[in-house]
């Protein structure tokens, strides 16, 4: 369960006031205009924003102060975050050692990280030798092999086409549900939280609302109407 009090995320000049909220289950959508603080919150979630005052909970311990390495998350980002120079083996592995051995085990769960994202007979390439969809595949697997609760997506499928994104967006959904994963997910596409979101934390005028059902947050009398119409 992951919980926010009382929390305020400032960069330079801007503050981002977030409503209390617990997310504990499946997947939550972070939607709103462009400038409005969606990446902002996320990069706070993760710890690579400070927060002042202890305001982020993980299953009632306060873990504001925590490095993002120590906290029950893992992030992809936005460009997949991917070494040009590595392999997609090697990409993967670094989720669990930076040193060009690993033991037999290790390899084992890396290979098993590749499987399931479907980049079996794949793992000598490099990032430029794939696809766009394959690279977030990779990122995908790293993320996995580093086995935390919660899953933070800065839209990372949004260069992809319509189709791509969809399958990347329901292997997401399918590794949240296997794995019981908690995932946050920022997006500026409606059809993506349509898909699979089960709700929608809107981010507008310097605020983070709780969390409400997607369905009400698209509607177009609920709150996303005005934003979703421009």
């Amino acid at each position: 369960m992951l919980e926010f009090r009382n929390l305020t995320v400032a960069q330079g000049s801007f503050a981002l006031t977030v409503e209390d909220m617990v997310l504990d289950r499946g997947i939550t959508a972070i939607m709103g205009p462009s400038g409005a603080g969606k990446s902002t919150l996320l990069a706070a979630l993760g710890g690579f924003l400070p927060v002042a005052t202890p305001s982020i909970l993980w299953k009632g311990e306060d873990i504001t102060a925590l490095s993002p390495a120590k906290r029950p998350s893992a992030m992809v980002f936005q460009d997949n975050n991917l070494f040009p120079h590595l392999s997609l083996f090697r990409n993967v592995a670094l989720a669990i050692s930076t040193k060009s051995r690993l033991s037999s085990d290790q390899q084992g769960r890396v290979m098993q990280a590749l499987a399931k994202v479907g980049l079996t007979g794949l793992e000598d390439r490099r990032p430029a030798d794939v696809s766009g969809g394959q690279q977030s595949r990779a990122a995908l697997a790293r993320v996995l092999l580093q086995n935390k609760p919660v899953l933070l997506l800065d839209e990372p499928f949004s260069a992809l086409g319509p189709a791509l994104k969809d399958e990347m967006l329901d292997l997401l959904a399918q590794i949240a549900q296997d794995h019981g994963t908690i995932v946050v997910m920022v997006t500026h596409d409606p059809q993506d939280a349509e898909r699979i979101a089960d709700q929608v934390i809107v981010v507008d005028h310097n605020r983070a609302a709780a969390p409400m059902p997607t369905a009400e947050a698209l509607a177009k009398t609920g709150p996303l109407a005005g934003y979703l119409s421009r």
